[in-house]
């Protein structure tokens, strides 16, 4: 009997963090972390790369994500170019993905 192995590649994902959130980030305007990669045709989400990057930043994703799962809604996500509230957003080799904090105040 032969044993096969699983080789699990994985992607790195860059995340730039928005100056209000830096104080989650230890002031770095961006994070990069690595994101397994089961099969090219299962690219990471947003949903897995903020997990990730909880990891690293303690905190941050729940001033992004809700007790429900739900985007904030003073947050905005991009991927690449392409804004999206969707937390299932695949994530393309490649791209960066933005974290947009919108200020309110008066």
């Amino acid at each position: 009997m032969t044993a096969h192995r699983s080789i699990e590649a994985a992607t790195t994902v860059r995340v730039r963090i928005p100056s209000p959130l830096r104080s989650y980030s230890g002031g770095r305007d961006e994070v990069v972390v690595a994101i397994p990669v089961l099969a090219p045709e299962l690219p990471p989400t947003l949903a897995g790369v903020l997990a990730s990057v909880e990891s690293q930043c303690r905190g941050l994703r729940f001033r992004i994500v809700d007790e429900q799962g739900q985007l904030r809604p003073h947050i905005k996500l991009f991927v690449g170019l392409t804004a999206t509230r969707d937390l299932s957003t695949p994530v393309p080799p490649g791209e960066d993905v933005t974290i947009v904090a919108a200020l309110s105040g008066g």
